[in-house]
Order: C-alpha cells, then structure tokens, then sequence
C-alpha cells in the first residue's frame, strides 16, 4: 500500500513540475534542485535525485538556474521581447518538462525513462503551446500594458504548483487538472461563439 500511494505521489509530482514547467522553464527546475540539495544536506527523504539527474543538485546548477530565471523574468514582462522570449523557448520549456517527469524518483523506477520523457515533453510543450499563443493576443488587446500582469500571474501559477508538486502532490496535480479543464472549456466555448457568428 506504501508503494502504491508513493508510486502515485510521485506521478501526481511529476505531472505538476512538468506542466509548470510549460509556463516557466526554470521555476520547477529551481525548485526540484533546491529541495534536492537540501535532502542531501538534511538527510530529509522529500526529493531524492538519481543519476544523472542528481547533476541538478549541484551548487553550479542551481546558481545558473537561479541566472537564467532572472533573465526569464524579466523579459517575459516586455512587450514584443516576450514573444521572441516564447519563441526561444518553444524547445526550452517542453525539454523541461522531460527532464522534471524523467528525474522524479519514484516516477522513472515504475515507468520506461522515453515514456516519462515523452509525458513532460507533452505536457510542457502543451502549455507553451497555449501560452505562447494567448500571449500575443493579450499583447494586441491591451496595447502590451497587460503582458506584466499576466507574466506574473504565470509566475505566481508555476511556483505555487511546483511547490506543491514537491509537498502534496496530489493537490498540484488537482489544480493542474482543474487548470488545464477551466483552459479547455474556455478555448471551446470561444470557438463556438465563433462558428456560431460565421454565416452558414
């Protein structure tokens, strides 16, 4: 029973970090590293990296996460350099979100590590996919004065998932579902409003 609520702990965790990771390459990654160095230093048994994951526990790791997050940022708040930043990132995000789902401990022993590489790719590349098609629609409707406000909401949105993708799994994972439904339903409905005003 033990192994069955880890083995499912650790999917709901995977499932989360890599679907952040769609909205902020270097948010989950951070995350994941730090709480992994910290295992090490404190023995505690939260996030126990194997290799060659456990590369990302390194102090250079986490320092040149922490550079490249900055830099992210900051210029996901820019009109115009935010869309030249999702296009960069277009092979960033989804790569990290395969790496998140593949790394999870207890995820990559119950799963073949190119079906957990594929399901982050998926899953992060899927909510790149949204982001970076909504961003330049929230560019064009608020004459950019909306981009700063909703990187941040991105950013609020994938720290918080991360963070709980590392403590309560299972949680992460619900918001993540409920998030990604609430985004469906919406996409859905607009392209009916749109057919519905096209003339037959």
């Amino acid at each position: 029973m033990a192994e069955l609520l880890a083995g499912i702990g650790g999917i709901a965790a995977a499932f989360g970090l890599s679907t952040s990771a769609g909205l902020n390459a270097y948010i989950p990654l951070l995350v994941v590293a730090t709480v992994g160095r910290l295992s090490i230093i404190t023995g505690w048994d939260l996030i126990l990296l194997r290799q060659p994951w456990d590369a990302l526990t390194s102090w250079w790791a986490i320092g040149l996460l922490a550079v490249l997050l900055l830099i992210e940022m900051t210029v996901d708040k820019i009109p115009a350099a935010d869309t030249v930043n999702d296009i960069v990132h277009t092979v960033i995000r989804p790569a990290a979100g395969a790496i998140l789902f593949a790394a999870n401990a207890n995820v990559i022993t119950d799963i073949h590590p190119v079906l957990a590489l594929a399901c982050g790719l998926f899953l992060a590349g899927g909510v790149h996919a949204v982001k970076a098609t909504a961003r330049p629609v929230v560019t064009a409707t608020t004459a950019g004065i909306g981009n700063p406000l909703v990187s941040v909401l991105e950013d609020v949105v994938a720290i918080v998932v991360s963070v709980l993708s590392v403590l309560i799994p299972i949680l992460a994972a619900m918001i993540v579902i409920l998030v990604l439904a609430t985004v469906g339903w919406l996409w859905w409905r607009r392209r009916k409003r749109k057919r519905a005003n096209i003339p037959g």
